[in-house]
Formats: structure tokens, C-alpha cells, sequence
């Protein structure tokens, strides 16, 4: 057994208890292998040993990848923060898209999804620690971004994502990913999906409803960012 391999079945034990604890369906919290700033060689082996969806920040470092990896059945997940001139291969080339946060880019990955791919799958991001440097869209801008993208061709709205402020506090953890769920519920559309929860904070988020985790280091390792 690979490390890699070790580190996907030490997760996947912690979601299953955190979904268990929170009385919640295992399958139905999907394990997003957050790759970024890793090769594909370990890309690879996570896919050898059960998983199928992967998580990019760097749109080239991402298409190198798919092309290397393309005898693989992955699927795809955008992560990072999107430059509008960046749209279109996003839009060709992702299943998912995780990090939407202003309407202008909504248009434009709904107007360059290639017609003979399904619908793009999309999630907001949500800005709900109100932090300087992060990307999302304000709680107060989202009904108005949400109803928007949802009337989007090409896309399908599917729910929101976070990424709070970091912290080792459990009842703020819980308050953060409360807070993204709420959001959700008040929203009144057909959604099914929250993107929250991270190598350090999953058990908090799959206690509120996570469906995809993203997870990164708990699985590859710390990252170096001198080698993207």
C-alpha cells in the first residue's frame, strides 16, 4: 500500500466517523483530492486506489495534467479564483466548478461550454468570515448572484462553497459552515451540493452538511509552493 493510498483510507475513516457521529449517509459526502502543486504521477496513484475527483487552483498546471493523465476516467473540479480571460478552458475542460463569485464570469463559462459536454456544474463561493483576502461573493450579494446563475444555459447551479478563515476553534468552525448551510436553505433553489470542509476542519463541516470535502494535505502532504 502506497502512502498516498494509507492517507486516502485514513481520511475516508474520518469522514465515515464524522458521518456517522453527525448521523449522516457516508455516500453521500463526496472526497474531492485536492492535487494542486502535485504531479500527476501522484494524481496516479489516488486515482489506483479509489478516488475519481480532483481539485485544481492553477488552470496550466491543470491542463498539463489532464493531458498526461488522460487515459484516466476523472473528473475534474475548478478550485481556484477564475480571471475572466481564464473562462474558456475552465469552460472546456472542468466538470465542476467550485469557485464562481461574480455573474460576469457565470456568462462567460455558461456562453464557451462546449455544446457536446454536459452542463457545468457550478458552486458559488461565499465569502462568510468577511476576510480581505479571500475571493467570494458577500452572503448579502448572493441571492441576487444565485438567481442569475441558476437561469444560466450551459450550467448547472448546484450550491455554494467556503473557505473560512482558518482556525483550530471547533465552535467557529461550526459556525462558519452553519452559516454557508443557512445561506443555502434560505436561497429557495433546487441545490444539493456544499463545498466545505478541509484536511484540518472536516469533521466540523460534515457535521453541518458538507457533501464535497476538499482535501489536500491530509492525503499528498504539505505542499511546495517553490515547485507549482
Amino acid at each position: 500500500m502506497s502512502t498516498i493510498a494509507e492517507n486516502i483510507a485514513k481520511v475516508g475513516e474520518r469522514i465515515r466517523e464524522a458521518a456517522q457521529a453527525s448521523q449522516r449517509d457516508y455516500a453521500a459526502i463526496g472526497l474531492l483530492a485536492v492535487s494542486k502543486t502535485k504531479p500527476a504521477a501522484a494524481v496516479r496513484q489516488a486515482h489506483a486506489a479509489g478516488l475519481t475527483d480532483f481539485g485544481e487552483n492553477y488552470l496550466q498546471e491543470a491542463l498539463d495534467k489532464q493531458a498526461e493523465l488522460s487515459d484516466l476516467p476523472l473528473s475534474w473540479h475548478f478550485i481556484g479564483p477564475i480571471q475572466s480571460n481564464k473562462t474558456r478552458p475552465i469552460a472546456e475542460h472542468f466538470a465542476w466548478v467550485h469557485s464562481v463569485d461574480r455573474l460576469k464570469v457565470a456568462e462567460r463559462l455558461s456562453a464557451q461550454r462546449p455544446a457536446q459536454l454536459p452542463p457545468l456544474n457550478i458552486c458559488l463561493q461565499v465569502n462568510v468570515s468577511g476576510e480581505a483576502s479571500k475571493s467570494g461573493c458577500t452572503p448579502q450579494q448572493l441571492p441576487a448572484l444565485a438567481q442569475a446563475v441558476s437561469q444560466l444555459p450551459n450550467l448547472k447551479l448546484r450550491g455554494l462553497m467556503t473557505i473560512p478563515q482558518p482556525t483550530d476553534d471547533l465552535a467557529t468552525q461550526h459556525a462558519a459552515f452553519a452559516r454557508l448551510r443557512q445561506l443555502q436553505d434560505s436561497l429557495n433553489l433546487d441545490l444539493d451540493t456544499l463545498s466545505m470542509g478541509m484536511s484540518h476542519d472536516l469533521e466540523a463541516a460534515i457535521a453541518e452538511g458538507a457533501t464535497w470535502v476538499r482535501i489536500g494535505t491530509a492525503l499528498f502532504g504539505a505542499r511546495d509552493y517553490a515547485q507549482p
